[in-house]
C-alpha cells in the first residue's frame, strides 16, 4: 500500500491542506492519505491562537469528513516532548512495515529538509512527495536535496495555487468576519460551536 502523510500544525485545517492532498493521492497514485497534526512542532515552541491538540485533531476529522481516500492519525498528539518527523515515519514503519511512506511537503519544506532532526533516516524511511507550487523552483529544491543520501528519489506533483492561509483565517475569526469557502463547512461550524481563535487566551479540551 502506498501511503502519504500529510504532517502539519492544521490549527485550522483548510481547503489548501485538503487539495493538496486530494493532488498527491491523485498524482503520486496513493492508496491513502494520513493527516497528521503536530503535538509539539519543534520548530513552532509556541503555537499563535493555539486551542489545543485535541481540538486541532478533531478539526481534522471534521475536514476529511468520510472521504475514504483521508484518515488523520492523533500518533503526534499521544506523544510527548517535540514531534519530530523522524520519529514519527519510524513509528509509523513499525506499525504498516508492508507500506511504502511518502512525505508529502511544499517546495519550501523541502528546500529546507538539510536542516532537519536526523534528514537522511528521514529520507530513508520515507519518499518525499513534493507539491510544486510558485515560490521555490524544482533545481532549488533538488540542489538542497543533493548533499543527503536518498535525496534524489523524491518525487514531484503539480499543485494548484491556492492562496489561503491558517494565520488568515484565525485573523478573520478574530475579527467576525466569514471563512465559509476557505474550510469545509464542518470545520466552520466547529470553530463558531467552541469560539475558537475568538481571542480568549485560555481554551478547554
Amino acid at each position: 500500500m502506498r501511503v502519504g502523510i500529510l504532517g502539519g500544525t492544521f490549527n485550522p485545517p483548510h481547503l489548501g491542506h485538503l487539495i493538496c492532498a486530494q493532488e498527491a493521492h491523485l498524482q503520486l497514485k496513493l492508496d491513502r492519505v494520513i493527516l497528521m497534526p503536530a503535538g509539539r512542532p519543534p520548530h513552532k515552541p509556541s503555537l499563535e491562537g493555539e486551542p489545543g491538540s485535541g481540538h486541532r485533531l478533531e478539526l481534522c476529522r471534521r475536514a476529511i469528513g468520510d472521504d475514504p481516500r483521508f484518515d488523520v492519525s492523533d500518533l503526534e498528539v499521544r506523544r510527548e516532548g517535540p514531534s519530530y518527523t523522524v520519529d514519527t515515519l519510524s513509528e509509523l514503519r513499525s506499525l504498516m512495515p508492508d507500506s511504502e511512506l511518502f512525505l508529502i511537503v511544499g517546495g519550501d519544506v523541502a528546500a529546507g529538509l538539510p536542516t532537519w532532526h536526523q534528514p537522511e533516516r528521514v529520507l530513508s524511511l520515507a519518499t518525499l512527495a513534493v507539491a510544486k507550487r510558485r515560490g521555490t523552483t524544482q533545481a532549488s529544491i533538488d540542489q538542497a536535496l543533493s548533499g543527503l543520501q536518498g535525496g534524489d528519489k523524491a518525487e514531484f506533483f503539480r499543485m494548484p495555487r491556492i492562496g489561503i492561509s491558517s494565520t488568515e483565517i484565525r485573523e478573520r475569526v478574530h475579527l467576525q468576519q466569514p471563512i465559509k469557502y476557505l474550510v469545509p463547512e464542518p470545520v466552520a461550524s466547529y470553530i463558531d460551536e467552541h469560539r475558537l481563535y475568538g481571542g480568549r487566551k485560555e481554551y478547554e479540551f
